[in-house]
């Protein structure tokens, strides 16, 4: 028998793959919106896991059910059910049922990747064969595996794992004529955000995306909308697509719905949903009765605290006090996913890195662009300490290119 040392294993080389980059900071435990780092450094985190942990971390109720469901049951296969994860089912297609006015059914998987990806399928099921084009827009994100990679619309991307699935066609972000010549006949579905988040945080408009309902309407293509950053009261509503009176076929969702558990979930109108067969799709995991504890902590909460009008009126006070910050010269957005566009001269990484040094987490999605993703329950006097700290980088910022 083998005996493993692990705690006297080397560590002068990173076990992990180097597609993070080197760790900057090594954190151990959280509080609603503060992080401590293994060193005892308090931050403020306005980035809550990208838009993951948006009740704040170690949130009291999530954590309980999570721990009463581990000494109960974590996982079976899906040759049966279980009471957590219908459970979690019901509620997830109430929301969407009231946001649509369409009854549908949910197949879970592990992340926003995998919803897409699920999404994907279902779109070319439902397309049939000759129609299985997905069209979606340039700085789009939908995720790493190789389909939701080539549905994203970042070409630099996909130069490494050349050549890339075929089916995919993209067209340019805002861009009604583009979106109406790209959809043909062998377009089995449009994908698209409400608001772009890695993209720099664009927001579409309504007319925009009414219109894209209208052009998949005409030729029979499928809506399917990526909920997957946006969703669960993001954007002062349930779904972001709310914003714009339209009703997708297909949504897609992760990130906040398990505020921390990786769990995310596909949902499409029953009728669409219905031309998966058993064997058309699955996963292990899917529906597996940890992660779904999470789900119902993390809605019977939102619906509690009222989420939505949580990030409104959070994000309302976020942007009005961005809006006089020297430095800044826009705030893009919707309830509390934001983005700071920067004045010429500044750059957005040198203020992450140095807000990071002062206690605060955002992230630079571009080099003039700072994205701010705070969870739902910050409070005002956090706002106006990451505010503060904001102000102070991008005036160090001024005053150096001005010397």
């Amino acid at each position: 028998m083998t005996s493993h040392d692990f705690h006297h294993a080397p560590m002068d080389a990173c076990p992990f793959m180097p597609v993070f980059g080197p760790p900057a900071i090594m954190f151990d435990r959280g509080r609603g919106t503060e992080l401590w780092d293994s060193e005892g450094k308090r931050y403020l985190d306005f980035l809550a896991g990208l838009a993951v942990v948006s009740l704040g971390h170690a949130n009291p109720i999530v954590a309980e059910s999570i721990a009463d469901q581990a000494e109960q049951l974590l996982h079976v296969s899906n040759f049966f059910a279980n009471p957590v994860a219908t459970e979690a089912a019901v509620k997830v297609n109430t929301l969407l049922h009231d946001a649509t006015g369409h009854d549908g059914q949910i197949f879970f998987t592990n992340s926003g990747a995998e919803a897409n990806e699920c999404a994907i399928k279902l779109a070319r099921k439902h397309g049939g064969r000759g129609r299985h084009t997905i069209v979606s827009t340039l700085g789009s994100f939908h995720g790493r595996t190789l389909a939701t990679l080539a549905a994203t619309g970042q070409p630099t991307k996909h130069e490494p794992f050349q050549p890339m699935p075929e089916g995919f066609r993209h067209v340019a972000w805002g861009d009604i004529e583009a979106m109406r010549g790209a959809v043909d006949g062998t377009v089995a579905a449009v994908l698209i955000e409400p608001i772009q988040g890695e993209g720099g945080v664009n927001p579409a408009s309504e007319e925009y995306f009414r219109a894209v309902r209208e052009v998949c309407d005409d030729v029979g293509a499928l809506m399917i909308v990526d909920e997957v950053q946006t969703g669960f009261a993001r954007t002062g509503k349930w779904f972001g697509f709310e914003h714009f009176g339209v009703a997708p076929d297909v949504v897609t969702l992760a990130k906040a719905m398990g505020n921390g558990m990786p769990i995310g979930a596909c949902w499409a109108r029953r009728d669409v949903a219905a031309v998966f067969e058993p064997g058309d799709h699955g996963s292990t995991y899917s529906g597996t009765a940890i992660a779904c504890s999470a789900v119902n902590a993390v809605i019977d909460e939102m619906v509690r605290l009222d989420a939505p009008a949580l990030s409104e009126r959070a994000g309302e006070r976020l942007a009005w006090a961005l809006s006089s910050v020297p430095g800044v010269t826009g705030v893009r957005g919707s309830g509390l996913i934001l983005g700071i566009e920067l004045a010429e001269g500044l750059d957005a990484k040198q203020a992450y890195t140095d807000l990071l040094e002062a206690g605060l987490i955002v992230n630079a999605v571009n080099p003039t662009t700072i994205r701010l993703l705070p969870p739902l329950t910050v409070s005002d006097d956090e706002i106006d300490e990451a505010v503060a700290m904001i102000g102070q980088a991008l005036e160090a910022q001024l005053a150096a290119n001005a010397g």
